[in-house]
Parts: structure tokens; sequence; C-alpha cells
């Protein structure tokens, strides 16, 4: 509808200047009143048009009465300066056109019908067209030329129209296309975390049994003698807790309560602790840290959030350990999170594939954690980047502050909790 409006708005145009021309320029007598009502009715229909594509959606029949009223507005402008022997009368098949193209098959013929009856009643009914006495021996190529300047009009239009008709139907396709594989991405998801669920379930049992042993043998009066390994187990029985931890985090996650506000945090001081523990985990390998951010910069900490960067921390740890660069700051309306690493970087042949759980270079079943990653930056609105540079690779995060920025976030969820259930 708003292309037809867009061509009503021509078409209004290109009839008052022709009125003029052949009115004040080549001294035609025309009936100007009605010829120019006609013109104001199109622009009257074009803003009714206008309100109503705001207020509803546009229906078939909508646009087939928006199309049979341009036929009637050329009927009687046709009626009024010559009848079928007008040369702009093949203006007719732009409408059967754009008919064809935008209408159901019934209406699409119904406006073919109507234009063959507008046209078989011209060729007998209408005002004849009086031509000076100094133009009535050029009437020919006067015509011609007429002619000529309808058939370029109606090809110029039927280009544009039909041109950006199906630039829309390609965008409409082509985010189709995106929606269904974001479909098949989170159904994946949907699995994964129900096998992270049970699996997380099915741990908890042999970590406790763990825990006891260790625990058990820690305070065993043959092995208290000897200090090694008393320290090894220490550090088993802390490598157990984490895992305990990790463990009661996915049933949490799993099973959190809906409703609660989320609480803002300052990002750098959120980044700040993801990098502490970091380096509390990997206190053998440093990670280099340069936060550009504002202490007054807040956002919504989301466990997601969080899990993403870690996921990217681990692959670079993978691919050049102790060789970490955790850089953010501020770009424009977003907040930039890269992670670069001095490893041999990403193959190109899976540059272009990476981020699905099946391409990585590490094998089947790899790839998991930066298909996640991706998922959690689109989800946010934001854009993940891959790339190789001179000597390892970096992977860019950017975050829209519309979605994660604490005081967007809290106006939305006021108003969402404000709106009816």
């Amino acid at each position: 509808m708003r292309q037809l409006v867009q061509l009503r708005w021509l078409a209004a145009a290109g009839q008052l200047l022709t009125i003029l021309i052949v009115q004040y320029r080549l001294g035609v007598s025309l009936p100007l009143e009605a010829m120019l009502s006609v013109v104001a009715a199109l622009g009257a229909v074009n803003l009714l048009s206008l309100y109503l594509v705001r207020r509803q959606t546009v229906t078939n029949w909508g646009l087939f009465l928006s199309l049979a009223f341009d036929v009637g507005a050329l009927t009687v402008q046709f009626y009024l300066s010559g009848g079928a022997e007008n040369p702009f009368v093949s203006l007719y098949l732009l409408q059967v056109v754009l008919g064809a193209i935008l209408l159901d098959f019934w209406s699409a013929s119904a406006l073919v019908a109507l234009t063959a009856i507008c046209f078989a009643f011209l060729t007998s009914v209408h005002q004849p067209l009086h031509l000076p006495p100094d133009l009535v021996d050029a009437r020919r190529p006067l015509f011609l030329f007429a002619d000529w300047l309808c058939f370029a009009l109606v090809a110029v239009l039927l280009v544009m129209f039909i041109a950006r008709i199906g630039g829309i139907l390609r965008y409409r396709d082509a985010s189709i296309a995106e929606l269904r594989r974001r479909a098949a991405e989170e159904d994946g998801i949907v699995r994964m975390g129900l096998l992270a669920s049970g699996a997380a379930h099915e741990l908890g049992t042999p970590l406790a049994s763990l825990s006891v042993i260790l625990s058990d043998w820690r305070r065993d009066p043959r092995l208290m003698n000897h200090p090694g390994l008393i320290e090894e187990i220490g550090d088993m029985q802390g490598e157990v807790d984490r895992c305990k931890a990790i463990v009661t985090g996915v049933l949490q996650q799993a099973g959190e309560p809906r409703g609660i506000a989320p609480e803002p945090v300052g990002a750098s001081a959120f980044l700040t602790g993801i990098a502490e523990d970091w380096r509390a985990l990997y206190d053998k390998e440093p990670l280099f840290v340069d936060i550009k951010l504002d202490e007054e910069e807040s956002i919504i900490a989301d466990p997601a959030l969080r899990q993403a960067i870690w996921n990217v921390l681990e692959n670079a740890r993978e691919a050049s350990p102790g060789q970490v660069v955790l850089v953010a700051d501020r770009r424009g309306d977003a907040l930039r999170v890269t992670v670069s690493d001095r490893g041999d970087g990403f193959a190109p042949e899976l540059l272009a594939s990476l981020g699905q759980p099946v391409q990585s270079s590490k094998g089947a079943g790899h790839g998991v954690g930066l298909f996640l990653t991706g998922n959690v930056v689109r989800k946010l609105g934001g854009q993940l980047k891959i790339e190789n540079r001179e000597r390892g690779a970096a992977v860019t995060m950017t975050f829209p502050l519309a979605t994660i920025g604490a005081n967007e976030v809290a106006r939305k969820w006021k108003s969402k909790k404000r709106s009816p259930s």
C-alpha cells in the first residue's frame, strides 16, 4: 500500500503538470475544474490510505479498492480529454500489471475486467478533445510523441515498482530463513540445556562421594605423614569443590525463579570480577586486562553475558596459554569486549562457518562454547566478530547498551510490570 501511495503521488503530480502544459502551453481547452478535482481526489485518497496503513493491516480488499479507484480516476480524466483517443490511455496497463503482482487471482481478474469495460466505454462516450487551429496539422507527430512519453512513463514506473517489491520479497524470504535458522539453533540449545541439567543431577552423587573419600584420606594417619600427598589431596578437594559449585550453578540456572528484577552493576566492576575469577582459577596463566570504561557505566550482569565472555576466554587460553588479552571499551552506544590470543588463529576454511556447534579445529563435538556465545550475543541484539590477526586471533563481542544498559533495562522492566498480564 505504501508503494501504491508513492505511485499515486507521482500520478497526481504528473496529471497536474500535463493538464497545465496542455491548457496553457499548447492552448488546448480543457475542463479544468473537473480535471483538477480528480487530482485533488487522488491526494485525499492518498492521505486516507496513509492513515489506514498506520491504523490497521492492509488486506487484499483494500489493495483492490485502491487500484479500482485509480482506474476510475483515469477513466474520468480520459472521459474529459478525448476518451480512448487520448494517447495516455495506455496507463491502464500500469494498473493491470500492479494488480497482477499484488492481488489475489479473483481480484486481479476483476481489475482486468474493470479496465476493459472502462476502455470500451471511452471508445464511444467521452468529451472530444478540441485542438487549436495551429496544432491540427501537427496532430499526428504530437500524438506520437505523447504515445512514446506514455510508454516510457509506464516502463519506468513498472521497473521502479517491481524492483522495490522484489527487494521487499527477497528481504522477507531472507528474514524467514534467518528465523528458521535461529529456531533450529535455539532448539539445539534447549536440548543441550536439558542434557546439561540431567548431567548435573547425575554428577551430584559421584562428586559427593569423592568429597567424602578425600576428607577421609586427609584424616588417615597413614597419609598424614606424607606432606606431599596431603597437599595433592587438598588440590583434588579444591577441584571437586569447584565441580560441585559448577553443578550447583547449572541446577540453579535451570530452576531459577522468574519475575525478579535484574540488578545493575558497574560494567568495569563486572569485567574486573570476571578477570579476578579467571586469575584465581588459572593463577599460573596471566590474563592481560585493559578496561577503558567509565566507573559510572552500569549494565545488567546477566549470567548468560558472563558465561559468553568466559567461553571466549577459555577458547583463547586453549589457543595460547598465558597470552590472553581482554580489552573493553565503549563504541558509540555499545559496549565492546575483545578477547585476543597469540595462537595459530582460526583455519581459513572455518572462519565462514564458526559459531556452529560442530565447526571447530579441535574436532567433532567442540565449538559449543563459541556457538552458545554467538547465540547470547544475538539475543542481546549485539554482534560477534571473529578474525585472524598478524599473530593469533581476536573475538569481538559488541553489546548495545539499549539492551544491557542498566538505565534502559530498568525502564523497560518497570513498564513491563505496570502493563496488565
